[in-house]
């Protein structure tokens, strides 16, 4: 990567390659595809476009490397991340540039994110040394039982664009943690983070085949994970849709699958809640990154009585964020992700509005490439972005009259990843807590992933968990051993 003399990526393209058996190198044939900023529609690099050759060697290194790096002392593996973690510390501001660069999120939450991504390989690298067996009182005199637990095997990941260093150390470091290999497929729009993790891997002497980078066509990347033998997981981050074709890919060969998929976030406010720190809290949620994460809002229910009150407050907030290119440090919305992105938003209020929805701030295209955060009320039942995930700067505000008819709104979804409500009763928040099918619930916060807690859905929001104790465990098989004296 190119950088300036203060050590900064400086922005220039470059032509990047990736990393296989501890080697960095090209397609095979020496194709590659651009990747551009999307804020300006420049082109910053080329990476190699690759596909089932390459993955096949990507996986085959995996595989050989497996057991010696499983044998290894989990102290030592411990040791490597945590020496990885170091480097991400030192080189943020540059990681966090390059991330903007490809993804266009602000600078500022590039920053969090590179911390983020940070954390989970400090979290991992402390739990390494915690996977534990266990004995259990036999049954009979003259025997003994005991339950190991040992690395899985190859683990193969694929990972979204609009997180491009956090999906991948929630995965890998764990993943590495725990003695498993890796090879890593990044989203299409965002490679370069992916590669620059690689590059801190090597710096600190990770073994060759041990984590790997592979980008170019997802069709036949994917297929050659799904239909190598040696591959035990799959760990995806994206779509529901495409969620569902890699379950299916991975049921012939009984691989294991972590699937964190598409959300459709409730966002609730009762009236007894502090409206001000609720509109706060909906701001930072709903329109982190463009609105254009899976946990964030995409539904704002608010109770009637203070209906009124919280669209404004919400509105004057919306309508003072800053929008502009990420690399500005007063920018707090960036652009679209891509065209496809941005023409979902567009239809989603063009629908709400000939639904007769009202739009309090927003609503337009800027520079044919921004999406204004815009919020809504009046919104009806059936509006699309009601029903579907926007994953833009929108926030539709519904009325409602009792917590019974909230709860039937935001459960009446096939999707169960995230939910957020606000209120001062403590009785309620144990009640609606426990009655949201969703597998992270915020309650008076709107920004509960940690490390060293669990993250993922119920639902059509996927299966797995990452983070904690409960996402190494996830890169683990259990062994039991019986043994007669």
């Amino acid at each position: 990567m190119g950088r300036d003399r203060d050590g900064d990526w400086d922005g220039a393209p470059v032509k990047t390659v990736n990393w296989i058996n501890g080697a960095w190198e090209g397609a095979d044939g020496g194709a590659t595809f651009s990747v551009r900023n999307p804020a300006t529609g420049e082109e910053i690099a080329r990476v190699p476009d690759c596909g089932a050759a390459e993955a096949r060697r990507a996986l085959d290194a995996a595989a050989a490397a497996f057991p010696a790096w499983a044998a290894l002392p989990a102290i030592d593996r411990a040791n490597v991340l945590f020496n990885v973690y170091a480097q991400m510390l030192t080189r943020a501001r540059e990681l966090a540039a390059l991330l903007t660069r490809e993804n266009g999120k602000p600078i500022r939450e590039a920053l969090a994110e590179i911390q983020y991504a940070a954390d989970f390989v400090r979290w991992s690298a402390e739990e390494a040394r915690r996977v534990y067996g266990e004995t259990i009182p036999a049954s009979v005199a003259g025997k003994r039982h005991l339950v190991l637990k040992q690395p899985l095997g190859v683990v193969a990941a694929i990972t979204p664009w609009n997180f491009p260093a956090a999906m991948i150390t929630r995965k890998v470091a764990p993943a590495l943690a725990a003695g498993c290999t890796v090879v890593i497929k990044p989203a299409e729009q965002t490679p370069l983070s992916a590669l620059a993790l690689a590059e801190l891997f090597e710096a600190a002497m990770l073994p060759p085949g041990v984590l790997n980078v592979i980008t170019g066509n997802p069709e036949p990347i994917a297929k050659e994970m799904l239909a190598h033998p040696k591959v035990r997981k799959i760990a995806f981050t994206g779509s529901t849709e495409v969620g569902k074709l890699l379950m299916r890919g991975a049921a012939d060969g009984l691989k294991r699958v972590a699937l964190e998929l598409g959300g459709h976030a409730p966002f609730i406010v009762f009236a007894d809640a502090d409206l001000d720190k609720a509109a706060d809290g909906c701001v930072a949620n709903k329109f982190r990154n463009s609105g254009q994460t899976c946990i964030c809002a995409n539904r704002v229910y608010v109770q009637q009585e203070v209906h009124d009150a919280f669209a404004k407050k919400l509105a004057d907030r919306a309508s003072a964020l800053v929008i502009g290119d990420g690399m500005d440090e007063k920018t707090q919305i960036g652009p679209m992700i891509d065209e496809g992105g941005l023409k979902k938003v567009i239809e989603h209020v063009e629908d709400a509005k000939r639904r007769g929805a009202k739009v309090l701030c927003g609503g337009r295209v800027r520079d044919g490439k921004w999406f204004e955060p815009t919020v809504m009320t009046g919104v009806p039942a059936e509006a699309r972005v009601l029903r579907e995930e926007t994953f833009g700067p929108v926030a539709p505000v519904v009325a409602f009259r009792t917590e019974e008819e909230v709860l039937r709104l935001a459960n009446d979804t096939p999707y169960g990843l995230a939910a957020y409500f606000f209120t001062k009763d403590a009785s309620r928040l144990f009640r609606v807590a426990e009655a949201l099918e969703y597998g992270i619930i915020g309650v008076n916060d709107p920004s509960p992933g940690v490390p060293q807690a669990p993250f993922g859905g119920m639902k059509e929001s996927g299966m797995g968990r990452e983070g904690g104790k409960w996402g190494i465990e996830e890169y683990v098989e259990v062994k039991h051993v019986s043994i007669g004296l």
